[in-house]
């Protein structure tokens, strides 16, 4: 008699615990949200080769005596180049990165490089997780990533909000690739709910490109900000025989 009182309470357990792991996972994962919405039109693509073209600067030790040039250069000018920090200068606790200022699109941007594979302090901001630790805004998001995107905050609001009252005009991106790409992501949400600290920044005048990113935020973070955040991915179709 006393096993069969506690089948009732065993059953609304279960079913609290089933809704629990429903929520978790639309906070966690976007799953296949993604499969009907429609192809990226030519003018909203256009400008993600240059942000490219800017990450790939940043690995540059010296960008007015590069290495490495693409085809075609970085397109950049050096004496538009603000900041330019190296692994040494935030001491590991994010990519390098640079500051741009480029007058020919009227854009201040904010580029952020990705792994290396030859430093530890990299793996450890990527390997600090937290799956489900880390808030923000109502969501969830990937806690080493969020640090190194405080980080940047740090170091250059101040400098962002003298160059942003400067160029009223221009736009301000923050673009990255893989590693890069979680902490611009985090960076963009930062700056947005920070934008008093940037003089009340209009909304419209923050995007972000995310090129091969990192999963680092839950989906309805993801929805909240998609007018702003730009995932750039390579969809590869595998034919079916």
């Amino acid at each position: 008699m006393s096993v069969a009182c506690c089948v009732p309470v065993v059953e609304c357990v279960y079913c609290l615990g089933c809704v629990r792991w429903v929520w978790k996972k639309f906070l966690y994962t976007a799953g296949r949200e993604s499969e009907n919405w429609g192809l990226a039109i030519a003018s909203e693509f256009e400008p993600v080769p240059r942000f490219c073209r800017y990450i790939m600067a940043v690995y540059e030790d010296d960008i007015r005596n590069p290495i490495s040039t693409p085809p075609g250069g970085y397109g950049i000018d050096p004496d538009w180049v603000i900041v330019k920090k190296s692994h040494e200068d935030t001491q590991g606790k994010v990519s390098p990165y640079l500051i741009y200022v480029d007058h020919q699109n009227t854009d201040i941007v904010v580029a952020i490089r990705g792994l290396n594979m030859a430093k530890d302090s990299d793996f450890l901001v990527l390997l600090d997780d937290k799956l489900g630790q880390a808030e923000f805004d109502g969501g969830y998001v990937h806690n080493g990533l969020l640090k190194a995107a405080e980080w940047v905050w740090e170091a250059e609001s101040q400098l962002l909000r003298e160059l942003v009252e400067r160029y009223p005009d221009y736009t301000l991106t923050f673009a990255g690739h893989s590693l890069g790409a979680g902490v611009v992501t985090l960076l963009t949400m930062l700056t947005v709910k920070n934008r008093e600290k940037l003089g009340l920044l209009d909304r419209k005048r923050i995007r972000c490109f995310a090129i091969a990113p990192t999963r680092c935020v839950s989906l309805n973070l993801a929805v909240r900000y998609a007018d702003i955040i730009n995932s750039v991915v390579l969809q590869i179709v595998v034919p079916c025989n």
